[in-house]
């Protein structure tokens, strides 16, 4: 590919929107476009390391016996209706009315669509077990897009499901795929670790989100380094000493002027946070105002609420006039003395003695309050977000926290879908079953940023060769001093167009300088850059850079002939 022909332009400056570094050099080296928030066009250079990628995960698919299909964009709601999630799931989930004034959605995932196949074409035991996998759009309301391709509402996704008879059969797939993916994301150039994590409106009984470390990522992952614990802190359970017993005092009011917050708190009455209760506010999709208390020393862990409460449509913060309804007041709140509230309780806070809670008072605390004596919560149970130096629910440890951008996840379903559809074989003793599903998601877009997060440097992306858009960077110079640079740069670039679609490269043919064509040739970051100059050819040859060390070299003309044929490697 020339790139005088190419369909790209690089920017000069930073982007003013570019919150990550991937986000930045992306738009500058012209891979991709912002049309609106969330929703990029992936110029030729992103399409090409999209296919790389789309590429390595389908052979990895294809290793474990997946079939690849593909499923439609656009569902009919009925079908999201039957599986229960279409009132379950929030404003995410993209609904319209098509032409005959049926209820449509925008698919967010295809479970519904493969239990409704599954209803269709499997009649016997004899017909599972099988993996199917496709590459499909996918469009999610995302409430705040951030970080170019980390975090869109429009995105390709490879979604596979394994389909078996029974629950051993789904361990199987389960565990098939974790491998894969374990492979998929080495041969991406990406350092990952799985996490246990929260089954999430997917439903079933198993979890794990392959995560990328990256101080920018949104999910903060509790792992040890003693045993290797990993989880994601949404489910990672919290292990805290146990308070020391103490006998339990009588409530006693304290004024607390100008104390909403716990700091604040604690510094006025001179005690440290773990002597206090901090309540927070919410209400369910459902409609339930919920008051949940955590020790002070500890915030509240939503996804546990929300597990804990069966919140359909989840949880949001409660408004000031939907709490003083309740007959609580924000910054002095308490379930004491609440109304028409679902209190929910952390383990911790319960066992904690004599806490200071609010007075549902402004301006005023209440000492010694103790669970159950001065309230009766509804539900008590682990809700609090491990912190940092926690010990290891595995072996005791401290935990380290870390944040993480999740690229790939994998779940057990069990019957979830398939009961509820229908989607049932005929199985060797004679009964009808409902099939055992799994469903297994990658990103295409994220992973294609999280490589760029994970091979750059402060002049531009460092491909790694699974997934550079062209193999190598051809810069011709100083053509007018010798003519014989631009007969060799054209005589490699047509050797390499010959080799194959595999084997091409990218020719800056451009009349720019050689200031312009190697800032570019950084920016756009093929794993290997040859410079054909008449200096190089004085020297032997051609110049060649290992964009990833920097590394410069001269080779002779027939090595690089041979590299670009295919017939040779121009590493160590």
């Amino acid at each position: 590919m020339r790139l005088s022909h190419l369909f790209f332009t690089t920017l000069r400056d930073d982007p003013a929107e570019a919150e990550m570094p991937s986000h930045r050099l992306l738009l500058r080296a012209g891979y991709v476009r912002q049309l609106g928030a969330g929703i990029y066009s992936l110029l030729p250079l992103g399409f090409r390391v999209n296919k790389r990628v789309e590429q390595v995960i389908r052979e990895e698919l294809d290793a474990i016996g997946g079939q690849e299909m593909e499923m439609p964009v656009v569902h009919p709601a009925d079908l999201w209706r039957e599986s229960g999630r279409y009132d379950a799931i929030g404003p995410e989930m993209a609904r319209f009315k098509d032409r005959g004034d049926r209820d449509m959605v925008l698919a967010m995932t295809h479970e519904e669509v493969v239990a409704d196949l599954l209803r269709d074409i499997v009649r016997s035991y004899r017909q599972l077990p099988f993996i199917v996998y496709h590459f499909q759009t996918k469009f999610r309301d995302e409430p705040r897009s951030r970080g170019g391709l980390v975090r869109v509402r429009e995105f390709v996704m490879k979604d596979s499901y394994s389909c078996d008879r029974d629950e051993a059969g789904l361990d199987v797939a389960y565990w098939a795929h974790h491998r894969a993916y374990t492979r998929i994301f080495e041969r991406l150039g990406l350092d990952t670790v799985a996490v246990s994590s929260d089954v999430g409106m997917m439903g079933g009984s198993l979890a794990h989100e392959f995560m990328f470390l990256n101080p920018a990522g949104e999910d903060v992952l509790v792992l040890c380094e003693a045993c290797g614990y990993a989880a994601n802190r949404q489910v990672a359970p919290t292990v805290a000493p146990e308070p020391a017993a103490e006998d339990l005092l009588e409530v006693e009011e304290v004024e607390t002027p100008d104390t909403t917050t716990i700091d604040a708190l604690a510094t006025f009455l001179g005690v440290p946070a773990s002597r206090t209760a901090k309540a927070t506010f919410f209400v369910t999709g459902d409609g339930r105002f919920v008051v949940a208390i955590v020790r002070g020393d500890y915030d509240v862990n939503e996804t546990k609420l929300v597990n804990a409460i069966e919140a359909t449509g989840g949880i949001r913060p409660a408004t000031v006039e939907e709490i003083t309804q309740r007959g609580m007041v924000p910054g002095y709140g308490s379930p004491i003395g609440a109304r028409d509230a679902v209190v929910v309780v952390d383990e911790l806070a319960a066992r904690s003695p004599n806490l200071v809670a609010g007075a549902n008072r402004t301006g005023w605390h209440l000492r010694n309050v103790n669970v159950p004596r001065d309230f009766t919560p509804d539900v008590i149970t682990d809700i609090a977000n491990v912190r940092e130096g926690d010990a290891c629910p595995s072996c005791g440890s401290p935990v380290i926290l870390r944040n993480g951008i999740e690229v790939g996840n994998i779940f057990k379903l069990g019957t979830k879908y398939t009961a509820a559809l229908g989607a049932e074989y005929l199985g060797e003793d004679g009964e009808r079953h409902p099939i055992v599903m799994g469903s297994y998601g990658i990103g295409l877009g994220r992973n294609v940023a999280c490589i760029v997060e994970a091979h750059h440097d402060d002049k531009g992306i460092k491909w790694p060769e699974e997934v550079a858009p062209y193999r190598a960077h051809l810069v011709a110079l100083g053509a007018n001093k010798n003519p014989e640079v631009t007969t060799i740069a054209e005589r490699l670039h047509d050797l390499a167009k010959a080799a194959g679609p595999q084997h091409e490269i990218l020719y800056d043919d451009r009349d720019e300088s050689p200031g312009v064509k190697f800032a570019d040739a950084d920016m756009l970051g093929m794993p290997w850059i040859l410079t054909v100059s008449p200096r190089s050819l004085e020297a032997g040859g051609i110049e060649v850079k290992e964009r990833e060390t920097g590394e410069k070299t001269v080779r002779p003309i027939a090595e690089i002939e041979a590299f670009l044929e295919g017939r040779a490697s121009l590493g160590a």
